[in-house]
């Protein structure tokens, strides 16, 4: 059973304060100390940035807000109290019929007797004051406009509702009428007080019996308006404790899902959440590294996935690397008559076809045609059907395998060449400067002997070659015999061409004499240079004519350091513009601004030539167009803005060393094939496609994802489910050309209920994400803001009103395995290429945008909501970390150290109090004082503290696909703004609501839409 969230102490909620960044006032607040949120009763209330109410239809549907206005008084109506919900655990649940009109109201919805509320009368404050919702011009009072169509109602009348049973403190008898308990809900220490009643009239104080009085500001009667200091009379709101805890959410899943192996072999379970550590015994699906699901019950048919409005989609990463403990995909060779294949949709041989006739021939599970078995293929079958060497065969009894693929699936019919890798090199003034040059050709002495390779035996058979440019570009020869490399230099950028075939691209072993004097000799040939310009598209052209020489596949290194404005070929222009930020016309900053890359992609990707683009701007280099190459071609983008060898360095080099190490394929080719009544429809990712079906990507590394979303065509059956088969066609490092199948089977439902409780909504997140970026590319921002949010809210309206027990529209009623989307949703829609900061470049919002769409969801999800741990309470003779806190100042202690990863960074937030021991520990020094903000390693002490700490920075980057640089940030330090940046529960100074904000206005949007 499930039980609302409901009300705890009456609070109210008077205007916001007009400061746009102010944090809340502390005054006469009751905090809870910082880390108390965990197992313990939920804490007293505190300050409440803004009230929501609303007017009659006459309002734009429209966040963020941009004007002041009033709002008239309108007639007082009642709601019953505002609390949540979850989803029902079993399908004991009895649903609740959509054709029961009494549950919704179409109208307002009855007043109640105001006697019945316990609480205090509060006094009714001015209506026009504007909240400090957004920085910027003054927003109207509710921070969010009114939707269209909305009742009418008070703006600020008395918004309260009566306390909760919950298994912490006790609670007033009278507010019976008002919810009704499902039982506790699995996952909360408690229920949600303190949640506001829309629109309640001011309600009369009540006689509550004195023993059950709860000890909280908000049940001690306040003082009048006029007893109030200015700032505090200005806001009370709803607990943060008493709203869903991501932090709760995750530890939950650990203690549950944590400890046995997850055995994908059951149709349509739901897989531990990314961030609970777990094993995976592979026993006919793909392992959720592999593949993870928005749903793992998909509705039967697409008018029921249209109701909902949750997205059917799959985030795919083929080549995704296994932990030690799991075996990798067996790779299986079928001689040179190849896989084994359905007839007609061409489906590989998996678990889910049918042996039929004796094991004579086989039904396709995906078409349901029938096909015979090859004589060599040929198997009995036991008394259940199923062939005598199923477990013997890996495609017969696992979600993911190999093949070896015969010269048919080869391109031009003839067995691939070894692949090679070209480092192309900026040579000009800025790259010089900032150390750039030297460190690359320094670190690439040793970095060619871990060149990617299958067998750690046998060295890498992967060939390589140097290119370094300016305004023009230099070929070496570095050919075995010779005694010193030869330049050749093509200062005709505008018809590229290679001007040596022999000696270019070599192998390093044979090479290597030759090479090492090669990259002594760069950084002292152009120590001196006075160019300044630098030329880009012949750079691409450059290499894809060398692989194509080559006749071979590849990759391209290049590194490069500012816009290119030299005349050649792709030659930019700056068109950074601040003044169309928050215009329509702000779409165009994303997309290229010549398309002379777009055809150059579409040549690379034909040529199987991936781009790696390695950035080290100091101003504005067009990474919207810069980036075109990199990510049509399946490749990565790199960005160290304002490069200083000393602080990024390590960065660098790590990130470099990470991107020539890893796995990769070349040449790639996926496609996703589906049982009848779906098919895949969209697809989100660093590829090019040229047809609907074919992902093509020139390489494919293990790092990277491709999202897939589905549609239904046709019904689909309860009994059979739904199948999916992901197929990529790909070169392997070591020049063999193989199929990797992942197969995944998920469950079908013709009830919402069973929809709602097996989606995962760290995947529906990442998908969102993925499809809000890409759609910035073609409508305004707002426009992509709102319909987020209307598309969330439908999502929650739907389980409301079909799946929910009847209770009042008061109530914010969430699915327990979707109680976390508001709050990540929010996360989204406040990130800088949503809702950028004044401080956030152009540049920075299109290298985001493009590094999203590859992320995977243990990546997305942690790029959201960072992980933020104490570190005061670390134990240094545990393996295990210490259990996070929230993404919010308040949960941050003065005397603490806290660790925060993103994914991008790591910071460390030490407090104006942080104990002296602890400081000496971590620093070395017991002074806050002393320690330096500018470092970014940490130092290297004889104490088990610092070991372990070092440990755990260690593990966190070596979990992410990118190097983290350690930020030490000192409370009430300038860093600390970028730092708070990161604590997502709370309001941002780009105008982003804070959780409990973005809650109350999705709460509004859902009645809304029930209303």
């Amino acid at each position: 059973m499930s039980a609302p969230y409901t009300p705890a102490a009456p609070p109210t909620f008077p205007p916001a304060s007009t400061a746009p960044s102010q944090p809340p006032p502390t005054e006469a607040v009751a905090r809870a100390p910082p880390h108390s949120y965990y197992g313990a009763p939920p804490p007293a209330q505190h300050p409440f940035p803004n009230a929501f109410s609303s007017t009659g239809p006459t309002q734009p549907q429209a966040p963020p807000p941009v004007s002041p206005q009033s709002f008239p008084q309108a007639p007082p109506v009642s709601q019953p109290p505002f609390s949540t919900a979850q989803v029902p655990p079993g399908p004991t649940q009895p649903l609740l019929p959509t054709s029961q009109p009494s549950t919704f109201p179409a109208g307002p919805p009855p007043t109640s007797t105001p006697s019945q509320l316990p609480g205090v009368m509060q006094p009714q404050p001015p209506v026009s004051q504007p909240s400090p919702y957004h920085s910027g011009p003054p927003p109207t009072s509710t921070g969010f406009p009114p939707q269209v169509g909305a009742p009418p109602r008070p703006p600020f009348a008395g918004m309260q509702g009566p306390p909760m049973a919950s298994q912490g403190p006790p609670m007033h008898q009278c507010c019976e009428p008002f919810y009704r308990v499902r039982g506790p809900h699995p996952g909360y220490t408690g229920p949600y007080p303190g949640q506001p009643n829309y629109g309640a009239p001011p309600a009369a104080p009540a006689a509550a019996p004195p023993a059950l009085k709860r000890l909280d500001p908000d049940s001690i009667p306040s003082p009048q308006a006029s007893d109030m200091p200015p700032v505090q009379k200005t806001r009370h709101r709803i607990d943060p404790d008493a709203i869903p805890s991501p932090i709760q959410v995750i530890e939950d899943d650990k203690a549950n899902k944590g400890s046995e192996p997850f055995t994908t072999g059951v149709r349509g379970q739901a897989p531990p959440l990314v961030t609970t550590k777990f094993q995976v015994k592979d026993q006919g699906n793909a392992s959720p590294r592999y593949i993870r699901c928005t749903a793992y019950n998909i509705p039967c048919n697409s008018d029921m996935a249209k109701q909902s409005q949750v997205p059917l989609a799959a985030v795919i990463k083929p080549l995704a690397p296994l932990p030690p403990d799991e075996t990798p995909p067996y790779l299986v060779d079928h001689g040179e008559s190849g896989p084994i294949r359905c007839n007609r949709c061409k489906a590989y041989m998996c678990p889910y076809m049918q042996f039929i006739e004796g094991g004579r021939r086989f039904q396709c599970g995906f078409c349901s045609c029938v096909t015979e078995v090859p004589p060599h293929y040929f198997q009995h079958l036991d008394h259940t059907g199923k062939r005598v060497d199923c477990y013997d065969r890996p495609e017969l009894s696992m979600g993911s395998y190999e093949f070896t693929a015969t010269v048919d699936y080869c391109k031009n019919n003839k067995i691939p060449q070894p692949p090679a890798f070209i480092f192309l090199i900026d040579v000009s003034y800025n790259a010089v400067k900032n150390g750039m040059v030297g460190i690359i050709c320094q670190e690439l002495k040793t970095l060619l002997d871990y060149l990617p390779r299958e067998n750690p035996d046998v060295e890498s058979n992967i060939r390589v070659g140097f290119v370094t440019y300016n305004k023009v570009l230099h070929f070496y020869n570095v050919k075995a015999s010779l005694a010193q490399p030869q330049m050749m230099v093509v200062s005709d950028v505008a018809d590229m061409f290679v001007p040596l075939l022999d000696g270019f691209l070599v192998n390093v072993s044979e090479s290597r004499v030759v090479i090492e004097s090669l990259l002594d000799q760069i950084p002292e040939m152009f120590a001196d240079t006075r160019e300044t310009e630098s030329v880009f598209g012949p750079v691409i052209q450059a290499g894809l004519e060398a692989l194509k020489a080559a006749d071979c596949a590849g990759k391209l290194f290049v590194c490069h350091s500012s816009l290119p404005i030299a005349e050649a070929p792709g030659k930019l222009k700056n068109r950074e513009d601040k003044k169309l930020v928050g215009t329509d016309k702000e779409k165009s900053l994303f997309q290229p601004q010549v398309s002379f890359y777009n055809t150059l992609a579409k040549e690379c990707v034909a040529q199987g030539c991936c781009v790696d683009l390695f950035l080290f701007p100091n101003q504005y280099v067009d990474v919207a167009t810069l980036g075109v190459v990199p990510t049509s071609t399946g490749g990565s983008i790199y960005k160290y803005t304002y490069f200083q060898a000393s602080s990024d360095q390590e960065r660098f080099l790590n990130d470099l060393r990470r991107d020539v190490q890893k796995q990769v394929g070349f040449d790639a080719l996926m496609r996703v094939r589906t049982s009848t009544g779906i098919r895949a429809t969209d697809f989100f990712g660093s590829f090019y496609m040229s047809n609907t079906t074919d992902v093509e990507l020139a390489g494919l590394d293990c790092d990277k994802t491709v999202t897939v979303e589905f549609r239904h065509d046709d019904k689909l059956s309860e009994e059979t489910g739904a199948l999916m088969q992901c197929a990529v066609l790909y070169t392997s490092c070591s020049g063999q050309r193989r199929l990797r199948i992942h197969n995944m089977a998920v469950n079908c439902c013709s009830q919402l209920a069973d929809l709602y409780r097996n989606c995962e909504t760290d995947t529906i997140i990442n998908f969102f994400a993925k499809y809000a970026y890409r759609s910035v590319l073609g409508s305004p921002i707002k426009n992509v803001r709102d319909s987020l949010v209307n598309q969330c809210a439908q999502i929650l309206a739907c389980y409301r009103k079909n799946c929910a027990s009847p209770s009042s529209a008061g109530q914010l009623i969430l699915p327990e395995c979707m109680k976390l989307l508001p709050v990540y949703l929010n996360c989204v829609l406040k990130s800088d290429v949503l809702q950028p900061g004044a401080d956030v470049s152009l540049d920075d919002r299109a290298y985001l945008r493009q590094l999203v769409s590859t992320l995977d969801v243990s990546e997305s999800h942690v790029f959201f909501y960072p992980r933020l741990l104490p570190l005061q309470k670390l134990d240094v003779m545990s393996m295990s970390l210490p259990v996070a806190v929230r993404n919010s100042e308040e949960r941050l202690s003065r005397g603490g150290v806290y660790l925060l990863e993103n994914g991008l960074n790591i910071f460390l937030w030490v407090g104006v109090n942080a104990q002296q021991e602890l400081l000496q520990n971590i620093f070395g020094t017991p002074a806050f004082g002393q320690i330096d903000p500018n470092m970014t390693s940490l130092p290297a002490l004889d104490n088990p503290f610092s070991k372990r700490l070092r440990e755990i920075i260690e593990s966190f980057r070596a979990q992410r696909s990118r190097y983290m640089k350690l930020m030490v940030v000192k409370q009430e330090d300038k860093l600390e703004l970028i730092f708070k940046h990161f604590l997502v529960e709370d309001k941002s100074n780009n105008g982003g609501a804070s959780y409990v904000d973005f809650l109350c206005h999705m709460h509004k949007e859902i009645r809304q839409l029930l209303s």
